[in-house]
């Protein structure tokens, strides 16, 4: 029997995000170079998070100004398209075939003394990255002074020292640093003011806002309405309604739909119950009504998940 979410413990929105999309550990990289050097990467649905360990490089980003970045230095890539270099000037070369192979996570231009990067990347389960990849900035830099610039580098440290060896529970222990990483990097983001940009992680400092988010993902079963949203946070059904779109980027109910969903698709992809349990798990009374909410959300049924 499932209980509705409405009756567990409840979580507060990130860890509830995290728990269902399925954080885990694609793989920890290092790269070392002297001398000049310009490699390009493609955008991937995945978070990529890399500490500038020594030395000093150039990150650029399409319609983002080039980013110098020095030791210490800590920073987060998105779904786009990047170039690490020495110079923004120096014309780049393809660099993901240097680390196409698998067990090739080292890369050494030159001696390698000049600069040093550690890397690690954050993978989603179905395919639900969107979720979390929508709602930060395609590129995020760490004060080198703030506390989460240096838990970022450390949980970094410690994935490439498991990565690294071949020792019982690493898998275990490399998917969970991985959670740690992502959520040292949105603590980051949101003390870096991340409330005042659209994105319902930064909507999370948002006292309001937040409050709202924390009952929809607290209770999703919950036959929420917006006025009933707006009641519960002390606003107006129009002011709660306005400033919800303007912290998300979306309606309280579209936010609360889409949600849905991704949870629903998760459960039925571990097969816990049939799909009527899992629609009155998310909130639906009616099968037909979720399957219709699903298939719009999604472009298939329910039925080609179960």
């Amino acid at each position: 029997m499932i209980l509705s979410r409405s009756s567990r413990e409840t979580l507060d929105p990130l860890s509830d995000v995290l728990s269902a999309l399925g954080v885990r550990s694609v793989r920890s990289t290092r790269f070392e170079a002297s001398g000049d050097w310009a490699l390009a990467f493609p955008g991937k649905a995945r978070l990529k998070f890399v500490a500038l360990l020594r030395g000093r490089c150039w990150m650029l980003l399409p319609d983002h100004p080039p980013e110098a970045l020095t030791a210490g230095d800590v920073f987060l890539i998105g779904d786009t398209p990047y170039t690490a270099a020495s110079d923004p000037a120096i014309e780049p070369v393809d660099g993901a075939p240097f680390y196409a192979q698998p067990g090739h996570d080292v890369l050494r231009l030159g001696d390698g003394l000049q600069t040093g990067l550690l890397g690690g990347s954050v993978d989603f389960a179905d395919g639900d990255a969107a979720f979390i990849l929508e709602a930060l900035p395609a590129f995020l830099r760490v004060d080198r002074a703030s506390p989460g610039a240096g838990a970022v580098a450390r949980t970094l440290a410690c994935l490439e020292a498991e990565t690294g060896e071949d020792r019982p529970g690493a898998p275990l222990i490399i998917d969970r640093l991985a959670e740690i990483l992502l959520v040292e990097a949105i603590r980051a983001y949101i003390a870096m003011g991340a409330e005042d940009r659209v994105g319902w992680i930064g909507a999370l400092a948002d006292r309001q806002v937040g409050a709202a988010l924390r009952l929809m993902h607290g209770e999703v079963a919950e036959p929420w309405t917006v006025a009933r949203l707006a009641a519960r946070v002390g606003m107006s059904r129009s002011a709660f309604s306005a400033r919800f779109v303007a912290r998300v980027g979306r309606p309280p109910l579209d936010y609360l739909t889409h949600w849905r969903m991704v949870l629903a698709r998760r459960l039925l992809s571990e097969g816990r119950a049939p799909i009527a349990s899992v629609a009155a798990e998310v909130g639906y009374g009616s099968q037909s009504a979720f399957a219709h909410a699903f298939k719009r959300t999604f472009g298939y049924p329910p039925r080609s998940v179960a």
